[in-house]
């Protein structure tokens, strides 16, 4: 019998791996809850990735993936990446920094700068803010996004220093229009090679940074209160030393780990939800000198983070990529991977192209009619597969730790092994007049699939949209 210190530690661990990862398989949870949760902290955020395939692997089985002329492809790339990898809080900050720094694949006609700009966040993300600042500012999907390839010293394009300062970085309000316009200044020059890289069937491919120093304005600059000539890496400098960035990304990382808050537009009217632990979180990344891991590891430790269960509603990515890793579903090289990369865009999430260079209204814009009775489908269909591997792991479990004559019983250790899930009264009882009294006297395999249909009854209810 699971004891309640146990327990307790069980569910704050599922907790962490639903916002650390995409949620975690049942060995996962019990290798994690193992453990004191600090290291269990430690552990992902240290991890590296030893599963993921390697791209000439992927190229042999999945051709369609290595192709990367389209979203489809380029798109089941990053998903396949994200349910299978071992190191998942890597994958789940690229997916942060996407949000952030939104791109759409739609403008840039193919996918293979996307899949490299992933790549960067992968590689990048959880290290020093200037030098990811630094990587996005010459990376080819932002550039030909945001056209930086059209900024030149005597025709200034202000698309990207606009982004930078007021998505990106400081948010409305901590600059002036003076302030974007010297910053597009700054940035001339920082474009992209299209020459010399032909791939047979795409044509060339604009993937190279390339700095063009016949091009960059030289002149004197003021930005921010201070003057010189300044070029791409000293208007970052300056931007971390305003107070207001400090504040501006880890309210993104709060909002993207810790509670849904409102979309950024709205942030300069509204105050966050927490600002304690804004402040708190901001002095750590000064402290750090910009460093995020740190930032992350307090936040995963906080208070404010434990008693945060299920008070974000989960994007449909997390919903689909943490049901093919609890279920065991599609664990290797498979041909529905291209077909799972449309289901969360029928869910409302086009990963790889955001609506908006805001990226995606998350919180309860995530939960529609529609995209309810996808979601829900979704998962209830491979939970109440008895054949997936995750779901045996899983019934196995609930047998060992409930009297199947007794309804009460199912459903407490089937909401155990969701991660300790909580549910209203009233959805409880519901469940629990919905299960036919099972002795297991009619065979093991009743009592497999009346608890594999409790589990599919279960991603129905509201309480399991959330995270």
């Amino acid at each position: 019998m699971t004891t309640d210190t146990s327990l307790e530690n069980k569910s704050l661990v599922a907790h962490l791996l639903r916002r650390a990862g995409f949620g975690g398989t049942v060995t996962e949870l019990d290798h994690f809850s193992s453990m004191d949760y600090e290291q269990a902290v430690d552990q992902l955020l240290d991890a590296v990735d030893t599963s993921s395939l390697p791209q000439d692997l992927i190229r042999r089985y999945h051709i369609d993936q290595s192709d990367l002329r389209t979203g489809l492809s380029s798109g089941s790339n990053w998903v396949y990446r994200m349910a299978t990898t071992d190191a998942p809080l890597i994958e789940k900050v690229a997916l942060f920094w996407h949000r952030v720094f939104a791109t759409a694949q739609t403008k840039l006609i193919q996918g293979k700068v996307m899949t490299s700009q992933i790549e960067m966040f992968r590689n990048y993300g959880l290290g020093n803010f200037r030098e990811i600042l630094i990587q996005l500012s010459k990376n080819p999907a932002m550039i030909l996004f945001l056209d930086n390839q059209d900024n030149h010293k005597d025709s200034i394009n202000e698309n990207y220093g606009r982004e930078l300062l007021e998505l990106f970085s400081l948010g409305v309000g901590n600059y002036t229009e003076k302030d974007v316009f010297e910053c597009a200044r700054s940035f001339t020059g920082w474009s992209v090679d299209y020459t010399g890289f032909y791939v047979f069937t795409l044509g060339k491919i604009p993937w190279i940074f390339e700095y063009k120093p016949e091009d960059h304005d030289n002149g004197e600059k003021t930005f921010l209160g201070h003057t010189g000539n300044f070029n791409g890496e000293d208007i970052i400098d300056i931007i971390l030393k305003q107070p207001a960035c400090a504040a501006f990304i880890t309210r993104h990382l709060y909002n993207f780990f810790v509670a849904d808050e409102p979309e950024v537009p709205k942030w300069p009217n509204e105050p966050p939800k927490d600002p304690k632990a804004i402040e708190y979180l901001s002095k750590i990344f000064v402290e750090s000198n910009y460093e995020i891991k740190p930032v992350l590891r307090a936040l995963f430790n906080s208070d404010f983070f434990k008693e945060a269960m299920y008070q974000k509603v989960k994007s449909p990515v997390e919903v689909v990529v943490g049901t093919l890793k609890l279920t065991g579903d599609m664990n290797g090289p498979d041909p529905r991977w291209g077909e799972i990369f449309l289901t969360p865009i029928n869910m409302g999430q086009d990963i790889l192209n955001p609506p908006t260079v805001e990226g995606w209204h998350t919180g309860k814009e995530w939960i529609n009619s529609g995209a309810f009775i996808n979601r829900v489908n979704f998962v209830a269909d491979r939970l109440k597969n008895t054949k997936l591997p995750g779901v045996k792991t899983i019934i196995e479990n609930v047998k060992q730790g409930s009297t199947h004559d007794s309804p009460e019983s199912i459903v407490d250790s089937c909401l155990e092994e969701l991660g300790d899930l909580k549910l209203e009264t009233d959805t409880y009882n519901e469940l629990i007049d919905d299960i036919d009294s099972v002795d297991g006297s009619n065979g093991d395999g009743n009592v497999d699939q009346q608890i594999a249909d409790t589990l599919a009854m279960i991603a129905g209810t509201k309480e399991y949209q959330f995270c």
